[in-house]
């Protein structure tokens, strides 16, 4: 099935459009520009840049795609953006091309569900089936896992990591790095908990999430840094059958800026 292009959208020459694609009014799509099939593209949308977008997706109003990242080192590199397959982008959302600092990929990836004014800086990695309220920002080099949920107006500080399956309040400033299955709020950032609703729908056994909210108990209580705290052989000897205990404990030897404190 032939793709279906408003008569006012600019596709510039090069730009490759799959099957079974609308391209709505005043819509620019630059000459780099790879677009899978069965996509939407509702009206007045950009997406320039080398950029690489996978089947299913649909963009609402004024979205920016691959334009240039707000870095004044950026000199124009052919750096990328690819974004998954099955992703929604509401009204103004930014994804911007990644610069040369990282390994010159912006990434984003499947099912993701992305509400009004959303913005990916440069050099972001998101997961799949990530949900982002409204006006939601994740500055340079933001990784995010999967099945990362957080609500409107929350703001992520450049190179932090947030973990799988976290879910944060709104209107928080994420400052440092937030382990898997976490819930968390506030600014700056506390850890609030497990998110066990997450980790339900997940379908983690009960006992599998016991043993989650018993790791995180105990590390609150220790008067030990997290990274101390995992690195005690006799904290982790109980929880060496836990596949995801084991995640979190990787996750937070990993961290570079640590992670925030559990709330009092």
């Amino acid at each position: 099935m032939s793709s279906r292009i408003h008569p006012t959208a600019i596709i510039e020459e090069g730009a490759i459009i799959g099957e079974n694609c609308t391209i709505g009014p005043y819509c620019l799509i630059g000459p780099n520009v790879k677009i899978g099939n069965d996509c939407t593209l509702k009206s007045h949308i950009v997406i320039e840049g080398h950029t690489t977008i996978g089947d299913k997706n649909e963009f609402h109003q004024f979205c920016s795609i691959g334009v240039p990242p707000q870095d004044k080192s950026y000199k124009g590199q052919p750096t990328e953006t690819i974004i998954g397959n099955g992703n929604l982008f509401r009204e103004d959302c930014t994804v911007h091309r990644a610069t040369i600092k990282e390994d010159h990929k912006t990434e984003i990836g499947d099912n993701g569900y992305f509400m009004t004014a959303v913005h990916f800086a440069h050099d972001c990695k998101i997961g799949n089936n990530v949900t982002l309220a409204n006006g939601t920002m994740c500055a340079g080099h933001v990784k995010l896992g999967d099945y990362v949920q957080m609500g409107g107006a929350c703001g992520v500080t450049p190179f932090c990591n947030v973990g799988n399956g976290v879910f944060i309040g709104a209107a928080s400033a994420i400052d440092k790095d937030i382990p898997h299955y976490c819930t968390a709020f506030g600014n700056r950032i506390k850890l609030k908990g497990v998110n066990i609703i997450g980790m339900k729908r997940r379908g983690y056994t009960k006992e599998e999430i016991s043993e989650v909210i018993d790791f995180y108990r105990m590390m609150e209580a220790s008067a030990l840094s997290p990274r101390a705290f995992v690195n005690h052989p006799e904290n982790m000897e109980e929880y060496g059958d836990n596949p995801i205990v084991k995640e979190i404990s990787e996750f937070i030897l990993a961290s570079e800026i640590g992670l925030p404190a559990f709330m009092s």
